[in-house]
């Protein structure tokens, strides 16, 4: 595997809602790209953070400098989306020609659209959109694989396998279960690396 970054410092957005399991899926990249020699920032920034509201991670990686933790405005390199609507929220503000996005494909609708107040766009919408405004996007349904697996906050876990099947970061199934091995309760390691594998064989 390159331990190289495309791109030195690599700004990366995780978003989603609240309940996503987005925090976390933070922690456990952020943490293997630490394990890989890299220093890493994280800011996080909170919406209305109980379910339901947006919720933003920002990384910044870099292997030799300390930077701060928000990623400034049209800057993002990759973004990962746990729901696709939060992918578009982030490229409106953070996106340029050159971004690369990988999005779970399952809608978490908020109040709003459920009243019928507003409109939700289609995924089939979204994806015309991500053509026009990335460089790369791969749009997957995560969610489905962790409902399998039992347990619908996997889908995050689903992701960073993903992630790491788009050969985007110099990270693997390896760095993986090194950073799962301090961080998840011994019982529950299994369970992950299937949903890990399984992101990774759906790029």
């Amino acid at each position: 595997m390159n331990v190289n970054l495309h791109k030195d410092p690599t700004n990366i957005i995780i978003t989603g809602v609240g309940g996503q399991g987005n925090v976390m899926a933070s922690r456990v990249l952020a943490g293997m790209l630490v394990n890989a020699g890299f220093i890493v920032t994280i800011g996080e920034t909170f919406g209305m953070s109980q379910r339901g509201g947006s919720v933003m991670s920002h990384l910044r990686v870099s292997s030799s400098s300390v930077l701060s933790p928000q990623i400034p405005q049209g800057r993002v390199d990759i973004v990962i989306a746990l729901e696709p609507v939060e992918a578009l929220r982030v490229l409106t503000k953070y996106g340029n020609p050159d971004v690369a996005v990988l999005t779970n494909s399952r809608m978490v609708y908020p109040m709003g659209v459920i009243t019928g107040e507003f409109n939700y766009p289609t995924i089939e919408e979204v994806k015309s959109m991500f053509e026009k405004i990335s460089a790369k996007n791969w749009i997957i349904d995560a969610t489905s694989v962790a409902l399998e697996l039992g347990n619908p906050v996997l889908s995050n876990i689903v992701m960073i396998g993903a992630l790491a099947g788009t050969s985007l970061l110099p990270i693997d199934r390896r760095a993986f279960e090194k950073e799962i091995t301090k961080s998840i309760p011994i019982n529950k390691r299994e369970i992950n690396l299937t949903a890990f594998d399984a992101g990774t064989k759906m790029i």
